[in-house]
């Protein structure tokens, strides 16, 4: 059986005033949450604002968020779509 964890936080995207997402107040967020508990952070639901996001700026998300916190929390990737076809190759590439 899968564990996926013990603390997981639906976390927002931050955005800047100017509609972009903001990598750097993400990363940010994303270490603070996991160095208080947080053991996997889910990211790009609909708390994430998936609705809003371009595919390309979700994988980035992940990256990033990823490399910001490492083994200290896992990362579970809101791949949904509309499309099913869209979110097989999206859960796929994630």
């Amino acid at each position: 059986m899968t564990h996926f964890g013990r603390v997981l936080t639906a976390m927002i995207t931050p955005f800047s005033p100017d509609g972009t997402v903001n990598y750097e107040v993400a990363e940010a967020l994303a270490t603070e949450l996991s160095n208080h508990g947080t053991d996997t952070l889910v990211l790009c639901g609909t708390t994430g604002e998936s609705p809003t996001l371009t595919w390309a700026e979700e994988f980035e998300l992940f990256k990033v968020i990823q490399s910001s916190v490492g083994d200290k929390a896992k990362i579970m990737a809101g791949t949904g779509s509309n499309s099913t076809r869209e979110a097989i190759e999206a859960t796929e590439k994630a």
